[in-house]
């Protein structure tokens, strides 16, 4: 009788949990979703309308919000005004903890999308000519963290230069005009700034950035696993077609940040796209990004960096991206 019992329990709570997921998905009329100058890939998926004809049949609602940088789209999840939001790896690491619950649950791409950016003739040739400096970076995005990892191998902290707090389209022309001395990076506009302005990458470091990840809250993935995973499946077809066809890839980005070709190609060359599975070797990168910035002091010191990334990291998800 007990074992009836229990069983007729277990049914119960497992037809309650079908229900509660059905009513919850029913809940949505609109998915909110960013695209960003330095998400290729979620441009072509805006551009070819793959969600909006995913999620048509279930008369959800797509709508696009354009992320200026990681720190913008993190702060749009923060706030709930977004469902899923573009940024690096280690920028969605620093946003958790800080306080945002965001999970990681897509690679979107493998980019060297940052480096140390200055004007012919400063006399700026390494990290360490920076000291006494101003340089433009936007604080909690990739190029922040990758600013503050070289300063730390160079021997010097923000004590030592002057962080001009800028979005990086400003950081561009800060440079550009001469306001700063040098601008911690972000493509295309870093690409742009190398073609039409014959500014000079003067310290990159590859492995330093980190990789491009799509995020969402700790709510909505817990509430809504079969949308994340459609949501997911709808950029494996952008990033397939995105392979297939990189002459598409590049006019997509042409069309959104209006820059010349000659500017994207040099966006594109440096990134890789033949990553969307998220897991170990993310969690690694990212870990590693957060150590560095813990012992250069950015990151309290009795915080949990190896905890808080595998918080961070949703492998759940990764089956929709094979």
């Amino acid at each position: 009788m007990t074992t009836v019992r229990s069983l007729i329990f277990s049914l119960t709570g497992i037809i309650f949990f079908a229900i509660s997921t059905i009513v919850h998905a029913a809940e949505i009329s609109e998915l909110r979703i960013d695209w960003a100058t330095y998400n290729p890939v979620g441009l072509l998926l805006k551009k070819q309308g793959i969600l909006e004809k995913e999620f048509e049949k279930d008369g959800i609602k797509i709508r696009w919000v354009q992320s200026a940088g990681s720190n913008k789209a993190l702060e749009f999840l923060n706030a709930g005004s977004i469902d899923f939001g573009s940024t690096a790896g280690a920028a969605a690491l620093l946003g958790r903890i800080n306080g945002n619950p965001v999970k990681s649950v897509y690679v979107y791409s493998r980019p060297e999308w940052t480096a140390l950016v200055t004007r012919p003739n400063t006399g700026i040739n390494g990290v360490s000519d920076l000291k006494g400096k101003r340089i433009a970076v936007t604080r909690g995005t990739d190029p922040h963290i990758f600013l503050e990892r070289a300063l730390a191998d160079a021997g010097l902290t923000e004590k030592d230069v002057t962080l001009v707090l800028l979005q990086h389209a400003d950081g561009r022309l800060a440079l550009q005009r001469g306001d700063v001395d040098a601008w911690a990076g972000l493509d295309p506009l870093m690409a742009a700034a190398e073609v039409e302005d014959g500014a000079k990458l003067f310290y990159r470091k590859p492995e330093n950035n980190t990789w491009g990840v799509l995020n969402t809250s700790e709510s909505f993935a817990a509430e809504h696993p079969a949308i994340v995973n459609r949501v997911i499946a709808a950029y494996e077809k952008a990033r397939a077609e995105a392979i297939a066809h990189p002459d598409e890839l590049k006019a997509v980005l042409i069309e959104a940040t209006k820059l010349p070709e000659s500017v994207i190609t040099k966006q594109i060359e440096r990134t890789d796209i033949s990553h969307s599975r998220i897991g170990s070797e993310q969690s690694d990168t990212i870990a590693s990004a957060g150590l560095a910035l813990q012992k250069a002091g950015v990151i309290a010191s009795d915080v949990d960096v190896k905890a808080t990334t595998d918080k961070l990291i949703d492998a759940s998800f990764a089956t929709a991206s094979q």
